[in-house]
């Protein structure tokens, strides 16, 4: 791995959010034109998107924590407890600091050389840098996904 590689991984964390992937869905577009009352609108027995929106962005946020010199301050528990959204300027809020975390994890990323993309993260038994990074992409991915599926049976609802 060089540079090379180390950015590749950066564009393709940031491709799942903001487009440029070859499954040409991302985070951005398919939320842009989702409204509070429809983040937040149960279907089934499904989170909804405002939750998964949330979800996703807990494991991004932990992280980059961590690559921007902190500690790891997650657990799998609260990772589904997102705030409650009571209105567009709350919605809009999470929508935000989901993107925002998001090109500031990819800028870290890109800075890291490439020894560290193979040390343990934190502590061996999470594993090391290059797994996490691909993990945490391949979760937003999946819950991408679901996202994707809960929009379209909302919009054909109404």
């Amino acid at each position: 791995m060089d540079m090379d590689d180390i950015n590749q991984i950066a564009k393709h964390f940031r491709d799942v959010h903001f487009g440029g992937n070859w499954t040409t869905v991302n985070l951005k577009d398919t939320l842009a034109d989702v409204n509070w009352q429809q983040a937040t609108t149960k279907v089934c027995d499904l989170n909804t998107i405002a939750v998964l929106v949330f979800h996703t962005n807990y494991y991004v946020a932990a992280v980059l924590k961590v690559l921007e010199g902190g500690v790891l301050d997650a657990s799998d528990e609260l990772s589904f407890d997102g705030p409650a959204i009571n209105s567009e300027a709350g919605w809009q809020e999470l929508v935000t600091k989901a993107l925002r975390d998001a090109e500031l994890f990819a800028l870290e990323i890109a800075q890291l050389n490439e020894a560290q993309l193979f040390e343990d993260f934190v502590a061996a038994k999470y594993g090391n840098y290059f797994r996490n990074f691909h993990g945490i992409i391949e979760h937003t991915h999946y819950h991408l996904g679901q996202i994707t599926l809960i929009k379209k049976i909302l919009n054909s609802k109404e």
